[in-house]
């Protein structure tokens, strides 16, 4: 069974910058498609980056390029979201999600994640 632990959330200013950590364990890292999402209350969760394995696509959603940067460690199983210039809309629970098979076209995909974490609490004050 698979097992994620998100950390690196709180509360920071606009402007600011916050790293997130999603330490994987269970099944080999390194063959994990793995992704994050958020979802603010009232609304729909969201895809916000991913990082593929076994075409070493890295991806941000196109409304936080600029700002998003995902990376992985396969030796310490370990995802990270790098986000810079943080704004009040950016105010969310984010989710890391891994998932054993993923198509090109499937990872922005919320439901093509087999497993998710329990989610860190990001908010940005103005």
């Amino acid at each position: 069974q698979v097992q994620l632990v998100e950390s690196g959330g709180g509360l920071v200013q606009a402007g600011s910058s916050l790293r997130l950590s999603c330490a994987v364990s269970g099944r080999t890292f390194s063959n994990l498609h793995m992704g994050w999402f958020r979802q603010a209350p009232g609304k729909e969760r969201e895809f916000v980056a991913a990082s593929l394995w076994s075409t070493s696509i890295a991806a941000c959603a196109d409304s936080l390029k600029g700002r998003c940067t995902i990376s992985r460690d396969d030796a310490e199983n370990t995802v990270w979201l790098q986000m810079n210039s943080l704004k009040p809309e950016d105010t969310a629970a984010y989710y890391c999600a891994a998932s054993t098979s993923l198509g090109l076209t499937e990872y922005r995909n919320r439901y093509s994640y087999n497993y998710w974490g329990q989610g860190t609490q990001v908010t940005v004050s103005t």
